[in-house]
């Protein structure tokens, strides 16, 4: 399989999807619900590039919703910031407005707030595939942050339906997902 090429061919029909902005409104839907029995009050993000499906409204109104409820519950968003020497990431603390700045490549990340842990983690795909793996842009931060991260947070992949790939083979450093939603729903576990 050759990834790179596959990842383009993905990145591209993301980019190009007609109903993009349809299916980006069902995903938004069924993050919402999938939230809604989740003990988690740290959650990381990304921020969207290339066409990606945008996690933070979805989360930003989790986090309100959180500050509502009986008994109000404080609740962070984190975004990454890449650590250029061990490439990996830590996740900052975000909110619409806070201060941000572009990372090496040309990324948004918060500038000087806090840095969170996780317990539950939103991960980009560039595609995925049966048993919870994703397909990803090939730089292997999610990896190596994963198998570093103490705990590990439960891993969640977002993604089009377009990016299901059938005939997807792991190599051994990747590490399967949690649980992967799409506009449809729930994809993985089945």
């Amino acid at each position: 399989m050759d990834k790179a090429a596959l990842r383009r061919k993905l990145i591209d029909q993301r980019l190009n999807l007609s109903d993009r902005l349809q299916r980006a409104e069902a995903l938004q839907q069924v993050m919402r619900f999938w939230l809604i029995d989740r003990p988690d009050s740290v959650i990381g993000a990304y921020w969207p590039i290339k066409g990606e499906f945008d996690p933070l409204p979805a989360l930003h109104r989790w986090k309100e919703d959180g500050e509502l409820q009986g008994t109000p519950q404080r609740r962070k968003i984190g975004l990454p910031v890449i650590d250029k020497q061990r490439k990996t990431l830590s996740f900052h603390a975000w909110y619409p407005g806070c201060p941000m700045e572009e990372d090496a490549y040309g990324i948004p990340k918060p500038k000087d707030t806090e840095v969170l842990t996780p317990t539950l983690l939103f991960v980009p795909c560039v595609g995925y595939a049966a048993g919870g793996y994703r397909l990803g842009y090939g730089g292997g931060f999610y990896d190596r942050t994963l198998a570093t991260l103490q705990p590990r947070p439960f891993t969640v992949g977002l993604g089009y339906t377009n990016g299901y790939v059938d005939d997807f083979s792991p190599e051994a450093h990747d590490l399967p997902l949690d649980a992967i939603l799409n506009d449809n729903g729930v994809v993985w576990p089945v």
